[in-house]
């Protein structure tokens, strides 16, 4: 297979350089349960990761975006107290970001996660220094769609050349969101994604660890 070099490296986040679940899982299942929603397996809730939420209140529950936007709000509620501290970093991440860095790569984060959210997350892990820049949704929820995050990430940073850039992500959202610009994507397995999603969605590369993607990255 014949591999593209990558100068620029864009970075989905939840389910792609973090382990988001408990903690999503936890804050839907508070904001469900303000309007009277018991969910008996909360792994139904894992399908929460990577839409974003709006989206996801009314696609899986029917709420029309009056009661979606409520949804979000008591989400936040739980999550920028409790949640937000329920995830964990993906083991040999720091060493891809740093070896990455080393080699002169420029990286960002592209995550329809609330902006202020990621830059807390990815601090909390001592990892924020390792990105030219996070870019993330609006707290209410404008510039949430993963295309929308990649065009402000791209025009923040004047990146005008989309041949040597490369999405990585878990979901089909991520791959669709690259294309949408020409740019290629990678898919991981290590996420909420399968194989299956991320094909169907047109992803280049698909990787099932984080040593398998350092290795097409380097």
């Amino acid at each position: 297979m014949n591999r593209k070099t990558y100068d620029i490296i864009l970075f989905d986040l939840d389910g792609t350089i973090i382990d988001p679940g408990v903690g999503i899982v936890n804050s839907v299942s508070y904001a469900l349960n303000h309007f009277g929603i018991e969910v008996d397996n909360k792994n139904d809730l894992y399908k929460f990761i990577g839409p974003p939420l709006i989206d996801s209140f009314m696609d899986f529950y029917g709420f029309d975006r009056e009661k979606a936007v409520e949804a979000v709000n008591k989400y936040r509620e739980f999550y920028k107290v409790t949640g937000i501290n329920q995830n964990h970093l993906y083991d040999g991440f720091e060493d891809l970001l740093k070896t990455l860095t080393e080699r002169g790569k420029r990286i960002l984060v592209a995550t329809s996660k609330p902006e202020e959210f990621a830059k807390n997350i990815l601090e909390s892990h001592g990892i924020a220094k390792y990105f030219e820049f996070i870019a993330g949704a609006e707290m209410d929820e404008s510039r949430s769609k993963k295309d929308e995050v990649i065009s402000y990430a791209l025009e923040t940073c004047r990146i005008t050349d989309i041949s040597k850039i490369v999405m990585v992500g878990d979901r089909k959202f991520d791959v669709i969101g690259a294309k949408q610009f020409g740019m290629d994507s990678i898919g991981v397995l290590f996420g909420y994604g399968d194989k299956e999603e991320l094909e169907a969605a047109g992803a280049n590369y698909i990787c099932k660890t984080v040593a398998e993607l350092k290795d097409l990255l380097i």
